[in-house]
């Protein structure tokens, strides 16, 4: 049987933006499944239609529709019949800009105005199918963080359908593990998957400290700058968490002793558990919510202070997490109306600190009739008179 491929989605978007793609995903049209296994071509799934190529193993989907049958984004009756056409496959996309293929000479194929709204930088949806499927809601959010500093934004009617996906309830019926990373307030989708950190939106911050008072905005602001500086994820996703504690109560209500962020790492521990994060981002996301101000007051802080930071946040085992550490705490510092140029010493204070906490070893000490925790106090000692030799950078 004769049958045609075409170049699809984010390959034929990124190319006509002038970005290299990240892959190619390709869609075949007038073929049945054995038509590929013949060629080589190995099934991924039972049940549905794409295929790895027996040489690059980039994906191949036959061509097909889908129809609404039930909750969530399992509930869909698939056909994948030879006869569907390549303008029915893509009417099922999500977004316009999504919606492009190339055919086999390059002829670029744009049925919807994908094209068109690429140039007016617009995140514009396809049909109104794209109610039927609540993922979509945080595929547009990660697109629109992902394009917005090409200047692109959601469309008005795109935003007040992803209100209505949301209204309707269908969010409850995705897996955890497809929501972790991407959250979108303004169709009121964060208040349904992060109450947590919805509730930040509106709750006061001393204007000394955090001239845009709100600190939603904050976290917003945070947010975007480790994402501006390409960032690790784990460290936005760090940020995302950081100040979950200040929605229970205000500063000035807290017992001097009680912080925000001792009251935020249980809440932000329930929301790594409820959202199913790995653990290399929910590590790191109680650790800065619990010591990011720990981190901020480097400077002030005596030598054994400063090792005990070292212990807590784990760095003399694994000094790897340093780097994550570090930079979602000058985030958050710099996160800051007025702040968002100013330096962060206390990220070379910590390296320089655990530098020279390492270099102090067991075998070059005078351990001579030392048993167990004697030799563990002798390490410490010398571990903080080798800090206490650190000069600041500020002088």
């Amino acid at each position: 049987m004769t049958y045609r491929v075409y170049l699809v989605g984010g390959a034929v978007r990124d190319g006509l933006l002038g970005l290299k793609p990240r892959e190619n995903d390709w869609v075949v049209v007038g073929a049945q499944p054995e038509d590929l296994l013949e060629k080589g071509y190995r099934q991924v799934g039972a049940s549905f239609p794409v295929f790895l190529h027996p040489g690059t193993s980039e994906e191949y989907a036959l061509a097909r529709r889908e129809r609404k049958e039930g909750h969530g984004y399992h509930g869909f009756a698939v056909d994948f019949h030879p006869d569907v056409s390549l303008e029915e496959d893509l009417l099922r996309r999500d977004l316009t800009i999504n919606a492009m293929a190339r055919d086999s000479s390059g002829e670029l194929v744009d049925p919807y105005g994908g094209q068109k709204d690429l140039e007016n930088r617009v995140l514009r949806h396809v049909s109104p199918a794209f109610c039927e499927d609540p993922l979509r809601v945080l595929r547009v959010a990660r697109f629109a963080a992902r394009l917005a500093p090409l200047g692109f934004t959601v469309h008005p009617e795109t935003v007040g359908l992803m209100r209505g996906i949301t209204e309707s309830g269908e969010l409850a019926h995705l897996a955890a593990e497809r929501i972790w990373t991407e959250v979108l307030r303004s169709c009121g989708a964060l208040n349904v998957l992060l109450p947590e950190v919805d509730a930040l939106f509106g709750v006061p911050q001393p204007e000394k400290y955090h001239p845009e008072i709100d600190t939603g905005l904050h976290v917003t602001m945070a947010m975007n700058l480790a994402a501006r500086e390409a960032w690790a994820p784990e460290v936005v996703f760090a940020l995302l968490l950081h100040d979950v504690g200040k929605a229970l109560t205000p500063q000035s209500e807290l017992p001097s002793h009680i912080r925000h962020e001792q009251r935020g790492v249980p809440l932000a521990r329930r929301v790594c558990e409820r959202l199913k994060a790995p653990n290399v981002y929910s590590d790191l996301a109680l650790k800065v919510t619990g010591m990011h101000l720990r981190c901020h007051r480097l400077s002030e802080m005596k030598p054994a202070t400063r090792l005990k930071l070292l212990e807590d946040v784990d760095l003399l085992r694994r000094p790897e997490l340093l780097e994550n550490f570090t930079r979602a705490c000058e985030a958050d510092y710099r996160g800051r109306g007025g702040f968002e140029d100013r330096d962060y010493p206390q990220a070379k204070i910590l390296a320089d600190v655990l530098e020279a906490a390492l270099a102090v070893k067991v075998r070059d000490l005078d351990t001579e009739g030392l048993k167990g925790s004697q030799i563990g106090n002798l390490l410490r000692a010398a571990r903080v008179e080798a800090i206490a030799g650190i000069a600041d950078p500020a002088g």
